[in-house]
């Protein structure tokens, strides 16, 4: 139940988020709680690959190329779910998975 009341919660913020973001469009409740699971599943399976094949980018930039992975997990989920989100640009989607991160990271202290 835990986890189901994290991708709701994460889906809400980021669909809150995307208001702010003038490079992020996302449709409406149903697309952010799409984008959650999506974003869930590709932190699950694709950023451990894409850390592990960038280890030595990631220690010579002393762990700010992280910051290029979370956006390329970004543009993964747009090209997954269409046209029900939408990214443009890369600045905004480095900052935007960053103040995502952040924000998930309060809705998992909060709710553990």
């Amino acid at each position: 139940m835990g986890f189901i009341l994290k991708i709701i919660l994460t889906g809400i913020a980021a669909l809150f988020l995307a208001n702010f973001f003038p490079g992020i469009v996302l449709d409406g409740i149903v697309s952010g709680i799409l984008l959650a699971v999506v974003l869930a599943l590709l932190n699950a399976v694709v950023r451990p690959i894409l850390v592990f094949l960038t280890i030595p980018v990631t220690f010579l930039t002393l762990g700010l190329f992280l910051l290029v992975i979370n956006a390329i997990i970004l543009y993964l989920a747009d090209f997954i779910l269409g046209a029900a989100f939408e990214v443009n640009g890369f600045l905004n989607a480095i900052i935007f998975s960053l103040v995502l991160a952040i924000v998930t990271a309060i809705i998992d202290a909060i709710t553990d």
